[in-house]
């Protein structure tokens, strides 16, 4: 009001107003001078061609997380892997306890009478005697296959525990390859369509849940590998390890043996197209192939169809079989979608996280929060 005088504690000075804090703004600012102090290293040479020891080193290294300065993860994500991780070791536990000592309850408890049924069926090799009291040889048999069956349970579930953890350390380097990305403006290298970055209410819901996901799906999918490298594992031991062991033949042998024909056939029909095709089908003419004898080309073709319909059914049998092992060990990681990119978006893991990356990026984004 006129006439009043102002105390000079009462005088606002530009530099004794308080901002908002910004969490982390110690980082942001690192962050901005790492990205500004980079420089240009188009002059450095590359090596193109690298030997086979250092791709394999590369490929090995690629599932480990190193830190990198001026970068560090959103700390949800940190969250989210420890959380899947423990959640993994539990229901690991929950799966050892629940049927290794059952296994050995049975074993302990096997008798000769079991023996005698089990031989009966002709799951345990007899020794061409059927007297109870003359069976300790197929009472040692049935204990060793059920000891088998304990070893191959132990080693599926340790092999499952193990690619699991790695997929998941495996997802935060893509995690670090999508967020920078995504800082950089880069969004078709992330989403297959381009997508505006700000928050939705669909993306908020998705951003509270994804961890709780990735504990899930870390979790399925430790019950779906386990189930099928038990399988695997199961087959292995008791159609090769354990019919060489006792000196019996396999039925896996007998059925390759009394097939060869066929596999050979495959065999030679492959090797006698991909000879043909380098050959007699194309000429190199500078510094382009082009194909030649086409008349020869569609005869052999022609001729050709029967035998490559049976290739085709192995390849086919291969896709399923490839499919199903890829889909099951990754089927932990969010950051992928295991279906078609056309119709990825009803993937619910990939969905989730899609919208998690646009929350992140649009309220953490390091650049906006530096400046």
């Amino acid at each position: 009001m006129p006439g009043m005088r102002a105390w000079p504690g009462q005088l606002c000075h530009p530099k004794s107003i308080r901002y908002p804090q910004i969490s982390g703004k110690s980082y942001y600012r690192k962050y901005l001078k790492a990205l500004l102090s980079k420089r240009d290293r188009k002059g450095s040479s590359v090596k193109i061609d690298e030997s086979l020891g250092s791709r394999i080193r590369s490929y090995l290294l690629s599932y480990i997380y190193i830190p990198e300065e001026g970068f560090r993860i959103p700390l949800k994500l940190v969250v989210s892997v420890t959380v899947a991780v423990i959640a993994v070791y539990q229901v690991a536990v929950l799966l050892l306890v629940a049927v290794v000592p059952a296994l050995r309850i049975i074993r302990a408890g096997m008798t000769k009478d079991v023996v005698v049924l089990l031989v009966q069926f002709g799951l345990v090799p007899s020794q061409g005697t059927a007297v109870p009291g003359d069976l300790e040889q197929e009472l040692r048999t049935a204990r060793h296959f059920l000891w088998a069956l304990e070893v191959c349970y132990i080693c599926s579930l340790v092999l499952c525990c193990l690619l699991t953890c790695a997929m998941l350390l495996r997802s935060l380097g893509m995690h670090r390859s999508n967020l920078r990305a995504l800082y950089q403006g880069a969004v078709l290298d992330v989403f297959s369509k381009a997508h505006i970055l700000r928050p939705s209410r669909e993306s908020l819901v998705c951003w509270m849940a994804f961890s709780s996901f990735q504990a899930a799906f870390a979790c399925l999918g430790l019950l779906i590998q386990q189930v099928i490298f038990f399988l695997c594992f199961v087959a292995f031991t008791f159609l090769v390890v354990i019919p060489l062991q006792l000196g019996t033949s396999s039925p896996l042998f007998g059925i390759i043996r009394n097939m060869w024909p066929f596999w050979l056939t495959l065999v030679v029909a492959v090797l006698v197209q991909h000879l043909l095709a380098h050959f007699q089908f194309l000429e190199q003419h500078s510094l382009q192939k082009e194909i030649t004898n086409r008349r020869a080309l569609f005869i052999v073709t022609f001729l050709l169809f029967p035998t490559n319909v049976l290739v085709g059914s192995m390849a086919a049998v291969w896709r399923v079989v490839i499919s199903g092992l890829y889909n099951a060990v990754h089927f932990c990681r969010l950051d992928i979608s295991l279906l078609h990119r056309g119709v990825e978006t009803f993937d619910p893991g990939y969905r989730t996280y899609c919208h998690y990356l646009r929350v992140e990026v649009s309220q953490c984004h390091p650049l906006l929060k530096a400046f």
